[in-house]
């Protein structure tokens, strides 16, 4: 009974992208049946019998090591196949991918070198060669056949061992290696930023306040300025403007000047790195200025909130009560042109009709002196009361003296006189008729007077009425300018701190941590993604 010889199992070991000639610990335990087992491949040639018995000379059988010793390695067929064409590549001659692994390797060559790899890829990418047909085996070198040796049980375990080991070595190197880069472009960083705010960063104390910006109650009932009136929308510019103001180099200098900003911050008991140097340009002050002036607006509530840092709380506390006053005077000037120029209109249109009438009272006055006449309309009603009397008496007298002449002998002597009486009535009357229409001598006539002083006094009449509209506009001139008027008025006053507000040492110290970790994990991940391109 014959027995069917064992089928021969090998490993496949395979490496990464590049191949460097190394096992990987997951494809350690791979193996792939031949499924020929231990005998011959059926196409190899036959051997003469006279040199399989002839012994191998040392040549041969440090070749045959040198294979065996490839072959041991686990190479993949990939890397097998690359070692080829860069032996074919230099020249080389080579009988099987492992002689040429062993060509290569005694030309001080590595076939699995990167730079080889992407060297042999470009010159493929540019050349264009024929395809590579199998080749037969020379008959003078012995066929590379798969090896007869079966793996015991220990050998097995062995190599298991091997794997594993060089696996967890592996891996603590990564590891090692892991936790250095951690240390320092991380850990180490955030050390030193942990020991600057602990040690050595300068305390500062904050001084909060917080105000906000109002409008004089509007006396329009109704529409749309009535109802963004007393919001923050009705002074969001002013606010916006104050804020900016509060901000802006001007402000700066005028601390300065006053108080001292860049002596303050030029002390010598302040750290190198918010301490302002002796002699600094106004740029550079202005840069700490930016940073210890932190003035923030909320549109929704129309509120100012100022925060003012120092190195004494006192001092912070100066600062922030001027910068506020500061800001008072931002806020009466917003719109004090506005109010000017309307109040200026108003006045001059006052006094404009105030001098009109008084230049109508003058000519009125002056009429009344030069005419002798108080009042026309009352000279007038006296005059015609006067001609109304005598007209009766007029009336009376020629009815008495139809009565006279109705007597057969009327008396003589009574008849003359009541004659004489209606001529001197009728002259009387005449006389003081003539005297409303007509001029005498040294006198105008009353009409004329009474004309003359109505139109006077009917222009004093329309200068007064322009004044009174004059008036008017300069009262409401006056509430539009009040009600133009911006206030200031404090939520929160400034206190100064009995603590140092700044450095937060905890709070700085993980934010840094958190900044170097996630910017060496967005290198990491880059450099990562960039290699396995480059690999591909």
């Amino acid at each position: 009974m014959t027995t069917k010889p064992k089928a021969k199992k090998f490993r496949i070991r395979r490496s990464g992208p590049l191949g460097n000639g190394r096992p990987r610990p997951e494809d350690a335990a791979e193996t792939v049946d031949d499924g020929f087992g231990a005998g011959p491949f059926p196409t190899a040639a036959p051997q003469p019998a006279a040199a399989s018995a002839a012994p191998a000379t040392p040549a041969a059988r440090g070749v045959d090591e040198e294979i065996t010793a490839i072959r041991r390695e686990g190479l993949t067929g990939r890397q097998l196949r690359m070692a080829r064409r860069v032996a074919q590549k230099h020249g080389l001659a080579p009988t099987s991918d492992f002689d040429a692994v062993r060509l290569l390797r005694e030309q001080g060559i590595d076939p699995f070198h990167r730079a080889n790899m992407l060297e042999l890829v470009a010159s493929e990418g540019r050349q264009t060669t024929l395809p590579q047909l199998p080749q037969t085996v020379p008959q003078g070198r012995s066929p590379q056949l798969p090896s007869t040796e079966v793996m015991g049980a220990d050998t097995r375990a062995r190599e298991i061992m091997r794997i594993q080991q060089d696996i967890a070595r592996r891996r603590r190197r990564r590891f090692a290696l892991m936790l250095t880069r951690l240390g320092f472009f991380v850990m180490l960083p955030t050390l030193l930023a942990g020991y600057y705010y602990y040690f050595v960063a300068t305390p500062m104390y904050a001084t909060k306040s917080e105000f906000v910006i109002q409008q004089a109650e509007s006396q329009v009932a109704g529409g749309l300025g009535s109802m963004f009136a007393g919001t923050g929308l009705a002074v969001q510019q002013d606010s916006i403007a104050v804020q900016s103001y509060l901000q802006s180099r001007d402000a700066m200098r005028r601390l300065d000047s006053d108080l001292g900003f860049k002596a303050h911050f030029s002390q010598a008991g302040i750290d190198p790195i918010q301490k302002l140097d002796q002699g600094a340009s106004f740029e550079a002050a202005y840069k700490i200025y930016k940073r210890n002036v932190q003035i923030g607006y909320d549109p929704t509530e129309g509120i100012l909130k100022m925060e003012v840092i120092a190195a004494d709380p006192g001092t912070s506390a100066a600062f922030s009560e001027a910068l506020i006053s500061y800001a008072e005077e931002r806020v009466d000037g917003l719109t004090q042109r506005l109010r000017e120029d309307q109040m200026a209109g108003a006045r001059a249109s006052f006094r404009d009709a105030e001098a009109k009438v008084e230049a109508a009272q003058q000519r009125v006055l002056d009429l009344q002196e030069r005419l002798g006449v108080l009042d026309p309309v009352t000279e007038t009603s006296a005059l015609m009361g006067q001609i109304s009397t005598f007209e009766v008496q007029l009336q009376e007298k020629k009815l008495q003296l139809q009565q006279l002449l109705d007597n057969p002998r009327p008396n003589a002597a009574r008849v003359e006189g009541v004659k004489g009486d209606i001529k001197r009535l009728e002259a009387l009357v005449a006389q003081l008729r003539a005297s409303m229409t007509e001029s005498t001598q040294g006198t105008d006539s009353l009409a004329r007077i009474s004309a003359e002083l109505r139109i006077a006094e009917a222009d004093l009449a329309n200068r007064q009425l322009l004044l009174q509209q004059a008036l008017q506009q300069l009262e409401t001139a006056r509430i539009e300018a009040n009600r133009q008027v911006r206030y200031l008025s404090l939520g929160v006053s400034p206190v100064a701190p009995d603590e140092p507000t700044y450095p937060r040492a905890f709070e700085n110290t993980l934010l840094a941590f958190l900044i170097f970790g996630g910017i060496y994990l967005m290198i990491s991940m880059t450099a990562s993604i960039l290699r396995e391109q480059v690999s591909a």
